[in-house]
């Protein structure tokens, strides 16, 4: 008789070496027939789903626990031997670490389509981190990782990177107008992406603790053009940014010293205030074109089209969407239709672009390669 066949009792327990692992199986190989009262060890950063005949009987939290099973020691060997001394009553133990796992990478392998209202169709890179942690162990077990052995952050962040870009696209096409206005918005955009990403994850028993957004880049021709676009804030045009550099020039003319100059810069020190006076006639504030405005639904007055809150009451402006059904207006957050009970979010496959033909998640409401509302 081997080793193994001379176990008595057991003692299972397990210890995370890499720091990366997610889930660990007992046995890690093949399957196991735990002999009855084995002795479950888990501590407070664990929790052990126990498999029985193919079934989750239960899950275990931190403490000892003794597992119950027929196999009987000594007796449940020499009752197998028709299955090759292998026990028909298979049982296993997965440990699931549900420490919080730090400092995960997402970012964008290609840059994604955004349709900034000033620059126009840009093509965007973004990075930053979350953190991950397993909130639903038997959810975790049963939808992900199946019978496999042992699964770490590496074989699952990739799936989940893509997902956060997916919907910081959505976010992005939602929320935000144009790329001018981003550098002061990166914490608000991170905890919008949090939300939408939460449901996402508890698909598969995980939970989203953290995420942080560290860079939004546009391409090095984009950035000079809001580079340029800043240095101009000064001036209203051009015109006025040559107008006030030539009067410069000329007033260092008018001072200039000595022959030819000094003539030169009596005929400019003329020319001076004509010029300055025509600056600042440029310079006075035009009055504004009027802008489309709307009632407000809650108080009445006017709003701009563009404003998503009322400047007077402080409503959201909504706009409500149809039901597949029966064409009645549903509210944004509502589940099914008041009139007709059809449910209003649906599961599907991938959705297509019609402009690119793209390929995208079921819930993308904008293309991530084209930037084209689908």
């Amino acid at each position: 008789m081997t080793a193994d066949n001379l176990v008595f009792l057991e003692n299972i327990e397990w210890f995370d070496r890499t720091g990366k692992e997610l889930l660990h199986r007992k046995p890690q190989k093949g399957s196991g027939d735990i002999k009855f009262g084995a002795q479950l060890t888990v501590r407070e950063s664990q929790a052990a789903v126990f498999f029985y005949k193919g079934k989750a009987v239960e899950v275990f939290g931190p403490g000892r626990h003794t597992l119950v099973t027929a196999n009987i020691p000594v007796l449940t060997k020499l009752l197998s031997m028709p299955w090759a001394f292998n026990s028909p009553l298979r049982a296993e133990v997965y440990f699931v670490n549900i420490k919080i796992f730090t400092n995960l990478k997402w970012g964008t392998r290609d840059p994604v389509a955004f349709k900034d209202s000033e620059l126009g169709l840009v093509r965007l890179r973004a990075f930053g981190v979350f953190n991950l942690q397993v909130v639903q162990p038997l959810l975790f077990v049963n939808k992900l990782v199946g019978t496999m052995g042992m699964y770490t952050t590496e074989e699952i962040e990739e799936y989940l990177n893509r997902v956060i870009v997916s919907r910081f696209n959505d976010y992005m096409g939602d929320n935000i107008d144009s790329i001018l206005n981003l550098p002061s918005m990166y914490d608000e955009l991170a905890r919008g992406l949090m939300k939408r990403l939460l449901k996402d994850f508890s698909h598969f028993g995980l939970g989203l603790t953290h995420l942080y957004v560290n860079s939004i880049t546009p391409p090095p021709e984009v950035q000079q053009a809001i580079d340029d676009r800043s240095r101009m804030g000064v001036f209203d045009d051009m015109n006025k940014l040559m107008q006030m550099k030539a009067a410069m020039s000329m007033e260092k003319a008018a001072q200039a010293e000595g022959g030819a100059g000094q003539g030169m810069g009596m005929g400019m020190g003329l020319m001076m205030p004509a010029m300055f006076a025509q600056y600042f006639a440029a310079a006075r504030p035009q009055p504004e074109a009027k802008e489309m405005q709307h009632p407000c639904p809650g108080c009445g007055k006017p709003v701009p089209d563009e404003a998503r809150f009322c400047s007077h009451c402080g409503q959201q402006q909504v706009v409500f969407s149809e039901c597949d059904n029966c064409g009645r207006n549903l509210d944004p957050d509502a589940r099914f239709c008041s009139g007709c009970g059809h449910p209003a979010e649906k599961q599907s496959g991938p959705k297509f672009c019609t402009q690119c033909g793209s390929e995208n998640l079921a819930e993308s409401v904008f293309c991530n390669q084209c930037g084209e509302k689908i």
